[in-house]
């Protein structure tokens, strides 16, 4: 079975990125702090992301995410989706208008101009047809940013919250919540290493 599961690192006071993010400073001042896990050599840390990689059929982020990975100083070999471990999954991008040109070629990109919920539905139909090719079920993993995530929680489109808890205060930035409607959760796992505190949850 197909789940949708928002995935994202998030700091000890709430922010995804540090202040100041922009396409060349995607993850803003002191945001790679964040990130510190996904390049831990931590056996737990390179379990989590090389799990989390190989359950991915489908990929959703915001156009402000996109922008930022497809940039001049965005994803490449060694940073790319799940930092080198295994798997390519499409990618669905939400946006008022696809881009003219796209950097990572290599890449499978759908670009969606109708709403979170339509994206979310056609990196459904990826990952199920990812999921028959496989042999095995495949999730959609809706990674960010912020304001995608925190818009699909509110929309009731998300059925597990994958949070990487990094030991960091950022004091600004781009927070995950902002309101919106409340969400019961049901914690799962939990897993601490030296670089994070890896929290899953179930959304009811």
């Amino acid at each position: 079975m197909t789940r949708i599961i928002a995935d994202i690192s998030v700091s000890l006071d709430g922010f995804v990125t540090g202040p100041g993010p922009a396409p060349d400073n995607g993850l803003g001042t002191g945001g790679e702090a964040l990130h510190t896990w996904a390049f831990s050599d931590d056996p737990d840390d390179r379990r989590y992301l090389r799990e989390g990689t190989a359950r991915s059929g489908a990929v959703v982020l915001g156009r402000h995410l996109f922008d930022v990975v497809d940039g001049p100083n965005g994803w490449d070999d060694k940073t790319g989706y799940g930092a080198g471990e295994v798997g390519k999954p499409a990618f669905v991008v939400v946006t008022s208008s696809p881009p003219e040109t796209v950097r990572l070629t290599d890449l499978d990109w759908t670009f969606v101009t109708t709403g979170l919920s339509d994206a979310v539905t056609a990196a459904r139909e990826r990952a199920v047809a990812a999921s028959s090719q496989s042999g095995k079920d495949l999730d959609v993993v809706i990674m960010g940013g912020g304001t995608t995530i925190g818009s699909a929680l509110d929309a009731g489109l998300v059925d597990a919250l994958t949070l990487h808890l990094a030991p960091v205060v950022l004091g600004a930035g781009t927070p995950l919540f902002t309101g919106g409607a409340p969400r019961a959760l049901v914690q799962r796992s939990v897993t601490s290493t030296s670089t994070a505190t890896h929290l899953t949850y179930d959304v009811l």
